[in-house]
C-alpha cells in the first residue's frame, strides 16, 4: 500500500502512515495526542485541526462552522490522508497525553495535604514491610533447613498471618545466605491472606518506598511514600494518556471491544511507568526499593490497569469481571517497579462506582460518622455517596467531561494559561484571573462554573440557559449560533477569540443537572432532603478551586448553609495512601465497600423528570434555591 507522511505541528513530529489513514490515527502513531471525547466517531468536534498543506479528504460535518472551514479546520477522526501534509494542532484540540505535568500544573492536582483537620487514623502497617535479620548460621545442634531458619527469625521480629515464599525465593536462598554472612533483609507483602516473603537481600537494605495512585479518566496522580516513616516524599501527576482514545469511560470501553483493550491497557502502564520514573528519579531512589503501588480508579479505569475486559460494564446487568481483585506482581501487568513487587487495587462499589469512591468513604471517614454525610466526586463521572455509620447509598450520573474543559470548544484543563476565575462588572467588562497569570489558553473547570454563574446574574443568559441576542457587544452571531466573547484574540499575532458558545452552555447545564438531580433523588429514594444534609463533602480535581456560591447559583451544589459545604481534595489520591500504609485501612475499605448499597438511577422511575427540571438555573423550582432567586431575579 502507497504511504505518506504527515508533519505534524507546532511539535514538528513526523509519521509514515498508509494512504487513507486518518489524521486521527497517524497522530495517535506519531505518539502525538489530539483530544477526541467520542473517541474517533465525528460526534464530539473536539479534534479540530488546521490542515496546512497536502490533500485530504474530509467527511461533512455540522461540527464545524463555514468560517472555519474556510481557514482550513477539519476533524482528525473524520479526515483521511491521500498525500504527504501537513497539520496543525490548534491550542483547544491538544491533549497533553502523558506528559508529564509541569509543576505549576501537578500541584493542582496532587493533593499534598490532608482531608480533614480531625484526620482519619490507622495503624502503622504498610501493606509491604521489610525487616533485617541476624540468622543464627546453622550447627549441628540447630540443623534446620535454610528456609526454616529464615522464617523462624522473621516470625521472632513480626507478627502476623503464615507466611509463603515463592520457589524462585528458595532456589537462591542457601548462596545468598551464605554471601551474606546470614545478615539479611527480608521484603513480607501481606497477599490473600497470607504474608509473601516476596524477596531476600543481603545486609541491611530497609529502603521501602510504596506509590499510591488514583487512576483518573483524565488525571492520573501518583504519590511518592516512605513506607517505614509514612512520609509523603513527592508526588507528580499526568494527563490519561487514553484521552485519545475517548475521553468518557464508555468511549474507551467501545474502543477495548473493538479490539483496542491492550492499547487502553498499555497506555495507562505507560503513564504509571512514566510517573514512578518522574518520581524515583527526583528523589535517588531506586527502582529495585519501590516494592508496592495502589491504585484507585473508576471500575473501568481499574479493569484497564489490570488487562480485564471491561465490556460488560456498559452493558445490563453492568457486571464488572470484579469489584475486588486481588493483589498481582506489578509485572504482569507491566508497572516497572521492584520484579517481585505487588500491584494492589482499592476495591469498587459496583460497576459504575469504583475504588475511587471507596478511597473517598475512607479518607473522609463516611462511614464512620455519626452525621448524615454526602460526598460528591465532580469527574468525568459524578458519583455521589449519602449516608452514615449506620448505611450508606451511592449512585454514579453522566456528568461528562465538560467540568475538565473537554467538550467545551475554550475548555481546558485547568493548567497554565487556564482562565479559573471570571467577573462580569457591572458595566459589563470581564475581568478574569489566570493560572500561572500569563496569556490566557481557554477556560477550566471552575472558570466555566463562574462564568455561567456570573452570565445569569448579569442578565446575558436566561433561566434555559439561552444567550439574549443584544443584551451585550460581547454576545455575537457566529455562523447562525450565539456566542459570548471572553477574551478577543490578538489577530497579528494570530489569536483565536475564546468564546463560550450556545451548545457549550448547554452541555455544562446537562452536566450540572445530572450532578444535581442524582444527588436530589439519592435523598428522595430515602426520605430526606438537601436540608437533612450535615455535611457535603466535595471532591475531585476542580473543587478546591470552586467557588461555593457561584456553584449554588448555577444550581450545581444545593442552596443549603455555605460552611456544611466543604472540598476536601483528591480523596481518592489520600484513600489509596492510607491503604497503602495500613494493611487495616485497606481492610476497612473492603468492608466499607460491601456496606454501600448501589442506587440506579436509571431504573429511578422519576430520573428523566428531576435531570430535566435541572437544567435550569437553578432550577425550575424556584422555592429551593430562596437566596439565589433574588439574585436572579434583579438581572431580569
Amino acid at each position: 500500500m502507497d504511504k505518506v507522511r504527515v508533519r505534524f505541528l507546532p511539535a514538528g513530529e513526523v509519521v509514515e502512515g498508509d494512504v487513507g489513514a486518518t489524521i486521527l490515527d497517524l497522530a495517535r502513531e506519531a505518539g502525538v495526542s489530539i483530544s477526541s471525547v467520542c473517541g474517533g466517531d465525528g460526534i464530539c468536534g473536539g479534534c479540530r485541526v488546521i490542515i496546512q498543506k497536502g490533500e485530504v479528504e474530509a467527511s461533512p460535518t455540522s461540527l464545524l462552522t463555514r468560517d472555519e472551514i474556510r481557514r482550513g479546520y477539519a476533524l482528525a477522526c473524520q479526515t483521511r490522508v491521500r498525500g504527504d501534509a501537513e497539520v496543525l494542532i490548534p491550542l483547544e484540540a491538544r491533549s497533553e497525553g502523558a506528559q508529564i505535568l509541569l509543576d505549576d500544573d501537578a500541584q493542582r492536582f496532587r493533593a499534598l495535604l490532608p482531608v480533614d483537620e480531625e484526620g482519619v487514623s490507622f495503624r502503622h502497617h504498610p501493606l509491604v514491610s521489610k525487616v533485617a535479620l541476624k540468622v543464627p548460621p546453622p550447627s549441628l545442634e540447630d540443623n534446620l533447613g535454610d528456609q526454616e531458619r529464615l522464617l523462624r527469625e522473621v516470625r521472632r521480629q513480626t507478627d502476623g498471618p503464615q507466611i509463603q515464599l515463592g520457589l524462585k525465593v528458595l532456589q537462591g536462598l542457601p548462596e545468598l545466605l551464605r554471601r551474606a554472612d546470614w545478615e539479611v533483609t527480608a521484603t513480607l507483602a501481606l497477599r490473600g491472606g497470607v504474608r509473601e516473603l516476596v524477596q531476600v537481600e543481603p545486609g541491611d537494605r530497609r529502603r521501602n518506598f510504596g506509590v499510591a495512585v488514583d487512576v483518573g479518566t483524565s488525571t492520573v496522580v501518583a504519590h511518592l511514600v516512605d513506607l517505614a516513616s509514612s512520609r509523603t516524599v513527592d508526588a507528580e501527576a499526568c494527563y490519561n494518556a487514553q484521552a485519545s482514545f475517548g475521553e468518557e469511560v464508555t468511549r474507551r470501553i467501545i474502543h477495548a471491544e473493538r479490539g483496542g483493550l491492550q492499547e487502553l491497557h498499555d497506555a495507562i502502564a505507560g503513564d504509571l511507568n512514566r510517573l514512578v520514573s518522574a518520581l524515583i528519579s527526583r528523589n535517588a531512589v531506586e527502582l529495585k526499593d519501590v516494592t508496592a503501588v495502589v491504585c484507585a480508579g473508576n471500575t473501568a479505569m481499574q479493569h484497564f490497569v489490570l488487562g480485564l475486559d471491561p465490556a460488560r460494564l456498559r452493558k445490563g446487568p453492568y457486571v464488572p469481571v470484579t469489584t475486588t481483585p486481588p493483589p498481582v506482581r506489578a509485572a504482569e501487568v507491566g508497572v516497572k517497579i521492584n520484579p517481585r513487587g505487588l500491584l494492589y487495587t482499592v476495591p469498587s462499589i459496583g460497576g459504575w462506582v469504583g475504588g475511587d469512591i471507596t478511597a473517598g468513604i475512607l479518607a473522609t471517614g463516611l462511614h464512620r460518622s455519626e452525621q448524615l454525610t454526602m460526598l460528591v466526586d465532580i469527574g468525568t463521572n459524578g458519583e455521589i455517596v449519602l449516608g452514615n455509620r449506620e448505611w450508606m447509598l451511592a449512585c454514579s450520573t453522566s456528568a461528562g467531561p465538560a467540568f475538565e474543559g473537554s467538550s467545551v470548544r475554550c475548555g481546558v484543563r485547568a493548567g497554565q494559561g487556564a482562565i479559573e476565575r471570571v467577573e462580569i462588572t457591572s458595566q459589563g467588562h470581564v475581568r478574569l484571573e489566570v493560572i500561572g497569570e500569563g496569556k490566557p489558553k481557554g477556560v477550566c473547570g471552575s472558570g466555566l462554573i463562574d462564568l455561567l454563574a456570573e452570565l445569569a446574574e448579569a442578565g446575558l443568559i436566561d433561566r434555559s440557559g439561552q444567550l439574549k441576542p443584544g443584551s451585550s457587544p460581547r454576545v455575537r452571531d457566529r455562523d447562525g449560533l450565539l456566542e459570548f466573547v471572553i477574551v478577543v484574540g490578538d489577530r497579528a499575532a494570530g489569536g483565536e477569540d475564546i468564546v463560550i458558545t450556545q451548545a457549550d452552555i448547554e452541555n455544562l447545564l446537562r452536566a450540572k443537572a445530572a450532578v444535581y438531580a442524582g444527588a436530589d433523588i439519592l435523598l428522595s429514594s430515602v426520605g430526606l432532603e438537601f436540608a437533612d444534609v450535615d455535611r457535603l463533602l466535595v471532591a475531585g480535581g476542580f473543587g478546591n478551586y470552586l467557588d461555593r456560591e457561584k456553584a449554588v447559583l448555577l444550581g450545581l451544589l444545593p442552596d443549603i448553609a455555605l460552611e456544611r459545604i466543604r472540598f476536601v481534595g483528591n480523596t481518592a489520591i489520600m484513600g489509596a495512601k492510607l491503604s497503602l500504609l495500613s494493611a487495616e485501612a485497606l481492610e476497612e475499605a473492603h468492608r466499607a465497600s460491601r456496606g454501600v448499597t448501589y442506587f440506579d438511577l436509571i431504573s429511578y422511575p422519576d430520573y428523566y423528570d428531576d435531570f430535566m427540571s435541572a437544567k435550569f438555573i437553578p432550577h425550575t423550582e424556584e422555592g429551593r434555591f430562596p437566596s439565589v432567586a433574588s439574585r436572579l431575579k434583579e438581572a431580569v
